[in-house]
Order: C-alpha cells, then sequence, then structure tokens
C-alpha cells in the first residue's frame, strides 16, 4: 500500500494538500453546517484538529478548488463564489494584561485590512475598526463576509490562576465579540472554538445566535479520527499494530455521537510505533491538578461521573465546577446520558488508558506533595503486586504515607477528607493501568476498590479509623459478601481490609484473607 506523509503538527489545509499528507476528509461537516445555519460555536479539547478544520473551511469560501479535488466538496460547493475571510487567532503567545490584549487584537485586525485591501479609519479603536473590517469587506467585494475565530478563550485560560486578570481578558475579549453580533447583515458565516465553553452571558453578551454544536451528536466526529477514518486513511500505518491496543490507548474520546480517536496520539503513535501519552505529554494539567487537591476531590469518583448539562456548561473565571473542568479539558469524556424529567443527565469517565494512567499520576504527585517520592513507589508496587506479597503490600502502603512530607499535611486542607487516603491508593494503583474498578457495586453495597491483575482478583476495603471501629474493613467485605460475584471466574480472590488514621497520618490496620480459586 502506497504511504503518505504523516501531518504531525500540521494546521494548515493547504500545506496537507500540497504536500501528499493523509488527510481525513471533514468538508462533509463544513457543508452541513453551512447549509444549515450561519453562526456557530464549537469547543473541543487542545490538539484535536480544531484549527484545521478552521482552516478549511477559509479555503473553502475563498474558493480554493484545487485544494478540495477527491473530497466531498468537491462536487458539491459553488466555486464561483468567493467570500472575504476574516481570521482571527489566539493561539500563539501568552497574553498577560489588558494592553498587551489590546495590542494582540489590533496587530490580527491590521493582517486582515492588509490582506482583504480594507482600511480603517481609527486603527487604535478595536470596535470601530472590526466594525469596519466587515462592513467594507463586504462593500468590497459583494459577498457577506466570513468570521472564523481560533482559540477564542486562550488568552482567559492562559490566566486562570490569577482571576483578577482572567476577568480583565474575559472583558476585553467580549469587547470584541460583540462586534460580530453587531454586523449581522454583513455576516454570511461565523465560526469560533476553542477549549471552553465559557458562558455566553459572561463572555459573549449580547452575542446569542451562537449556535452551540459542542454536544451535538451530528457533529461528534467532527474533529478527531474515527473508527472507519482509519480503515480508510491510514490503513498503512496500521501494519503491525495491536488495533485493539491502538483502541484501548487512544480511542474513546464522545460528544454523544461517533467516538474518536485524538488524532494527536495517532499520528506519534504512526510515527514512533510506541504507546505512550503523547497528548498527555504536550502540556502537564498543573492547574487543573491543584484545583482538585485544593477541592479534596474523591479521585476514584472520576471513573463515573454523572452531571446535568447545566453543570458542565457553567463555566466562568468565578465558578469553574471540576466537572466542567475536567469535562472540557479533555480528561473526562461522555459515556453516557440520559433525560430525568426536563433535565438531562451525563455520565463522564476517562476517554481512554492514556488519559486514566497519566492523569492518575499526575494527580498521585499532587496528593502526595512528592513528585520524586510518587515515582518512585509507582514502580514498587507494580512489583509487590506481581509477586502477591502481602507482607511487602503492607509495608509498600506504609511507606507510601510515611513518605509525604509533614509540611504538606499541614499546608492542604485534603490531608483531612475521609476521602484522601482512598484517593491516594486508587491514583497509585490507576497511574499503572490496571484492571480497576472504584465504587464496585453488588446488591450487597458498593466495595471502596477492585483489581483484576496477574491472574488474581484483589478486593480492597478503606477505613479511617477516627470515623469507623478498627477491624471493620476486612469484616465489612466479608459481612456483605463482596467476593459473591467474582467466585464463579475461577480466580483466587484477595480479601484487603486497610485502615488509616487521620491523626496519626499513618497505616494502622492491615488485614488479608485468600479465597481460592
Amino acid at each position: 500500500m502506497r504511504r503518505s506523509k504523516l501531518p504531525i503538527g500540521i494546521q494548515t489545509f493547504r500545506k496537507i494538500r500540497e504536500g501528499d499528507h493523509y488527510y481525513v476528509d471533514k468538508t462533509g461537516f463544513a457543508l452541513r453546517l453551512i447549509d444549515e445555519g450561519t453562526h456557530y460555536f464549537l469547543s473541543r479539547p487542545r490538539r484535536f484538529g480544531k484549527s484545521l478544520f478552521l482552516d478549511t473551511l477559509a479555503e473553502l469560501f475563498e474558493g480554493n478548488a484545487m485544494l478540495f479535488q477527491g473530497l466531498e466538496a468537491e462536487q458539491r460547493w459553488d466555486w464561483s463564489r468567493r467570500y472575504p475571510v476574516i481570521r482571527l487567532s489566539f493561539g500563539g503567545g501568552v497574553i498577560q494584561d489588558r494592553a498587551e490584549l489590546d495590542r494582540r487584537i489590533l496587530a490580527l485586525l491590521h493582517n486582515n485590512q492588509v490582506a482583504l485591501g480594507v482600511r480603517c479609519r481609527d486603527t487604535t479603536d478595536i470596535v470601530s475598526c472590526f466594525s469596519e473590517l466587515i462592513e467594507g469587506a463586504h462593500a468590497a467585494t459583494g459577498e457577506r463576509v466570513v468570521v472564523l475565530v481560533d482559540e477564542y478563550d486562550k488568552p482567559i485560560l492562559d490566566n486562570l490562576t490569577d482571576p483578577a486578570t482572567a476577568k480583565v481578558m474575559r472583558d476585553g475579549l467580549r469587547n470584541l465579540y460583540s462586534v460580530i453580533k453587531d454586523s449581522d447583515a454583513h455576516i454570511r458565516f461565523a465560526f469560533l472554538t476553542g477549549v471552553s465553553k465559557f458562558s455566553k452571558v459572561s463572555l459573549f453578551s449580547g452575542l446569542n445566535n451562537l449556535k452551540d454544536i459542542t454536544v451535538d451528536a451530528r457533529y461528534s466526529a467532527i474533529c478527531g479520527y474515527t473508527e472507519a477514518d482509519l480503515d480508510r486513511v491510514f490503513a498503512p500505518e496500521l501494519e503491525g499494530l495491536d488495533r485493539e491496543q491502538l483502541r484501548v490507548w487512544y480511542n474513546g474520546y464522545n460528544w454523544t455521537g461517533e467516538a474518536v480517536y485524538n488524532p494527536f496520539d495517532v499520528l506519534l503513535l504512526f510515527d514512533a510505533r510506541q504507546f505512550r501519552p503523547w497528548w498527555f505529554e504536550t502540556g502537564t494539567p498543573t492547574f487543573l491538578v491543584e484545583v482538585l487537591t485544593e477541592r479534596g476531590y474523591f479521585t476514584p469518583d472520576l471513573a463515573e461521573v454523572r452531571a446535568s448539562e447545566a453543570l458542565i456548561s457553567t463555566f466562568d473565571v468565578q465558578n469553574m465546577p471540576s466537572e466542567a473542568l475536567l469535562w472540557q479539558t479533555g480528561y473526562l469524556t461522555f459515556t453516557g446520558s440520559r433525560q430525568i424529567g426536563a433535565r438531562w443527565e451525563y455520565s463522564l469517565g476517562y476517554p481512554n488508558l492514556e488519559v486514566e494512567t497519566a492523569l492518575n499520576d499526575a494527580l498521585l504527585k499532587g496528593l502526595m506533595g512528592d513528585a520524586m517520592q510518587a515515582e518512585r513507589a509507582v514502580s514498587r508496587l507494580y512489583d509487590v503486586l506481581v509477586a502477591a506479597d502481602f507482607d511487602a503490600l503492607r509495608q509498600h502502603i506504609a511507606s507510601l504515607f510515611a513518605a509525604i512530607p509533614s509540611d504538606w499535611y499541614r499546608n492542604n486542607p485534603i490531608a483531612q477528607y475521609e476521602g484522601y487516603y482512598a484517593s491516594v491508593f486508587y491514583s497509585h494503583l490507576a497511574a499503572l493501568g490496571l484492571d480497576l474498578v472504584p465504587e464496585d457495586a453488588s446488591h450487597h453495597g458498593r466495595l471502596d476498590l477492585r483489581l483484576r491483575f496477574n491472574g488474581r482478583i484483589w478486593l480492597f476495603e478503606f477505613k479511617v479509623v477516627e470515623l469507623a471501629p478498627e477491624g471493620t474493613a476486612l469484616a465489612q467485605i466479608k459481612a456483605r459478601g463482596y467476593a459473591d460475584k467474582y467466585r464463579a471466574v475461577g480466580l483466587p480472590i484477595h480479601l484487603v481490609g486497610i485502615e488509616f488514621s487521620r491523626e496519626r497520618r499513618a497505616l494502622v490496620g492491615f488485614e488479608v484473607e485468600t479465597l481460592p480459586a
């Protein structure tokens, strides 16, 4: 089979098409959007192909027919009409104050003036210049304008650790975006993309005619690669790769429709032929880890989150629910939905193994306060589990918590939460990428954690002795018959009761009982 070039890091449609790169045809989505509406908003995680899709729209509206040969749009688009396109992108660099933001916006407007041959009378006033640019381009060409905004929210996201600056950025961008609504008579099509879904009230003000297609089954695969895309476009690259492993590692992102692979991961895998957390490594979510640890988030809950549509769509500088933050940044994805009366409820979980292991590794380091100790502990834990050495497991858990600096306990209120110890141990195991089920449900109740590994089943129950009598962890596993659902599997079952003292900050109880296969 003929091989093409891998478009790693390329966000320019022309460069891909003229450079003999693989290209997954997304022009069908573009045509549908154009046929059915005029103003759209799309949120997707970073490095998911948003910029490439926007550039594809630009080339389509500019009538560059040669780039679309063999694609769905070739026969369905009217190439005799060319539209003026205004492009605004905040993807480059970090903007740290309002003056810098205004300079960036004015520079973008200047670039578009040059490209379209339109000059603003007042080049220092953002609102009037943007309005003039839109109206002038319409008048000069006789065609209404296409406005494409990429990374619309980046100046805000880059400053989330400083809410005051983030709010200033939000106000400056709202000043810019308000022009799009006011210039509606001159606009043929508008498309805004970013990572987050800031509320329309807080950022877009009067721009209430944007159709949000973020959670729309019809556009779930507008960015990313489907299973069919891999077979049709990347067949030459699949040889020698375990397809199921590929699916487990990188597939699973879903916006209530067809699931997709992370395109950045897939391309890096095809290039290096190694399964690694390629996407995660490009941007460790330091801010996210800090938020979750400060709020005392119970990390086993990450495997299965339930949230209303209103909650996950609530996102502003002063109000960032953990669930919304995790979903919008791509660390959780939709696993199901249901309608409850007048409201929709969504189930969220890890999209794939890459995110589960890498995120929990980062969270473990945040929970322990010592990244190096956490790194060493993960490696040791694997060896202990392979050997099924219970004395070593007890010692490992004791050492794990003993290694946490005392200053960290004093300065971090999360250590006072009952779920802190279970969170550390869960993220410790999840960082290994093992077969885990937290809050494992049966008709007897909910077991804290189930692990299936190396031909054995491990059932863990955690207790904090200040909240429950000592010696009750293992007793609860047995009394509630948590092992019953696994007896038919035919594997040894280890019942493990683990007890911690919040006051002593240490392991104080560890009991094991093994049921033979």
